[in-house]
This record gives C-alpha cells, sequence and structure tokens, in this order.
C-alpha cells in the first residue's frame, strides 16, 4: 500500500480526523451497525456488567451496550469519534486511548469488545495483553473484523489470543446484512 494511501485511511479510519474522519465515522456507523449489534448479542451482556469498547468509532456498539449492562467505557485514539460517541450517549465513560492502553485498571472490566479495529492496533500482543489484564477472571473478549482486513489469517489471530492467556476459543465467520464484508469473529474468556 503506498504511503499517500495509507496516509487517507488513517486520516479516516485509524485515528479519524477532520474531514476525512468525518466521512469515516459515517462510513463506519453505516457499514458496521449490523456487526456492532451482532458482537453485543454473541457478548451475551447482563446489566450488571461492566463493558469496555475498544475503538468504538462513531459509538453505534457502545450505545447498543450501554443498553445492555451497567456500566460502559470507550476507548478510542481519535477525540473527534469520542465526541460523536458523547452525542450519541452521555451516560458512558469516554477516554483517549488504544487497546495497548486503556487507561482501566486490572481485573475491572467483565467484558471486551472490540469491532473492525484490531488491524489498526499498533502491537496486537500488547494489546491481548492489555485487554487480558483488565478482565477480571471468567471474562469474556468479544472480537470481530472484516476478514479481508485481518492483519493476519483467521487461525493466526487465534493463536495471538491464546498466546495472551485466553482460554475457550471460539472462532467463526459471519456475513452481515446489506454491503458488509464477511467479518471474521471470536470469543473467548480470561481463566
Amino acid at each position: 500500500m503506498s504511503t499517500a494511501l495509507a496516509q487517507v485511511l488513517d486520516r479516516a479510519f485509524g485515528h479519524p480526523r477532520g474531514f476525512l474522519g468525518r466521512i469515516g465515522a459515517a462510513v463506519m456507523a453505516y457499514g458496521n451497525a449490523a456487526t456492532e449489534r451482532r458482537v453485543v448479542e454473541v457478548a451475551r451482556l447482563t446489566p450488571g456488567e461492566t463493558v469496555l469498547v475498544v475503538g468504538p468509532g462513531p459509538g453505534v456498539g457502545l450505545a447498543a451496550a450501554a443498553e445492555k449492562a451497567a456500566h460502559v467505557i470507550g476507548v478510542d485514539p481519535s477525540e473527534e469519534m469520542l465526541a460523536l460517541c458523547r452525542a450519541r450517549r452521555d451516560d458512558v465513560v469516554l477516554r483517549q486511548g488504544s487497546a495497548e492502553a486503556t487507561g482501566q485498571a486490572g481485573e475491572s472490566v467483565d467484558v471486551v469488545v472490540s469491532v473492525n479495529n484490531v488491524q489498526l492496533w499498533d502491537d496486537r500482543a500488547a494489546g491481548f495483553a492489555e485487554l487480558y489484564r483488565v478482565l477480571r477472571p471468567g471474562g469474556r473478549l468479544v472480537l470481530s473484523a472484516h476478514q479481508k482486513w485481518l492483519p493476519v489469517p483467521r487461525h493466526a489471530l487465534a493463536a495471538e489470543v491464546t498466546a495472551a492467556g485466553f482460554t475457550d476459543l471460539q472462532t467463526w465467520t459471519w456475513e452481515p446484512p446489506g454491503f458488509g464484508a464477511t467479518a471474521a469473529q471470536l470469543r473467548a474468556v480470561r481463566p
């Protein structure tokens, strides 16, 4: 991929900002909505749980999680995306951060969800280690990504999750309705 294209994609989707960030937010809100809701469904959130949403983008999945869980936290590297999340849902905790640096206390969340951003993490091993750290024992990780944009094959990503210490790993693909690309999804547990 050319450097110029990589910069455009980063400004639209990786670290959204400015005009390209607003376009990226609209694309994410529309294109990821079904997958965001599906991941919340797969996570089987309960009213007493605390949920960490990594990379909530414009907040569709964050809002879906807030309808089901007691406490929802969103961590995104883009202040512009956090502002969109605040506009969508003002009863959640939002902070600038990443999968590798959530700012969350250890063993403080029951569920971590992430949709279409694992391919943007600077260091996946550090990201999975951080998510393991913040989950309580028995906590669940539910992740989805466009299969064609995965940084590694689905089985290799599953191996990375297992290497971080997660167990009870399940992987599958899901065809979102509409124009959405096939999603590779996984669910794992912190023992």
